[in-house]
């Protein structure tokens, strides 16, 4: 990577740090999205007010600055700075150079818009060239092909599927794990430069 890449802004967003007075207002009206809060967790859905989220926003704050583990951005419009969704890679294990996806764009308006990719390319930078790490995974349903379909894009293959893992609206569906190591990364962003 050479020096003066950016290495927090793309195209078309940012990736920027919580703003405590706007953000928890406008992530607490996300909570209110079923399949978005399905599509993060496999947790039983459930609405946050505007305090709540200012406290998980404190405790995300907390455990970055604590464990080492976690590096949490939102994501904002490069033109207006409006809030999103956020990315995060969690589960660092620094002995292994390995951690964990997690992104979402919060408001469906603003999904398929390219907000996504440009935030993935810029996450996929920072994993790989800055934090040195070699290899990240991300879990995504069945139920959410798009999502998968998503990942694979950027290099992910599928390496496990934990067989009817979720329970939902009476149907079962398999959690896919994708993986995505530094060379096969490198490989992709060669040949894509070159075509």
């Amino acid at each position: 990577m050479a020096i003066d890449t950016q290495l927090f802004e793309g195209k078309l967003i940012r990736l920027a740090p919580i703003d405590h007075e706007k953000d928890p207002e406008v992530e607490s009206r996300w909570t209110h999205d079923l399949e978005l809060m399905r599509s993060l967790s496999q947790r039983s859905a459930m609405p946050l007010s505007v305090a709540q989220m200012k406290k998980k926003y404190e405790a995300i704050e907390k455990e970055v600055e604590e464990s080492k583990k976690l590096f949490y951005f939102t994501i904002r419009g490069k033109e207006d700075a409006r809030l999103l969704g956020f990315i995060r890679i969690e589960w660092i294990e620094w002995t292994h150079g390995t951690g964990n996806l997690r992104m979402a764009i919060g408001d469906r308006d603003d999904r398929n818009k390219g907000y996504g990719s440009d935030a993935m390319q810029l996450i996929l930078r920072y994993a790989f060239d800055e934090l040195n790490l070699y290899r990240l995974s991300a879990m995504v349903g069945e139920d959410n092909p798009g999502a998968v379909r998503f990942f694979k894009r950027y290099g992910f293959v599928e390496e496990v599927r934990r067989r009817k893992a979720l329970l939902r609206d009476g149907q079962t569906w398999d959690v896919i794990h994708l993986g995505l190591v530094r060379d096969e990364w490198l490989a992709l962003n060669e040949r894509v430069g070159h075509e």
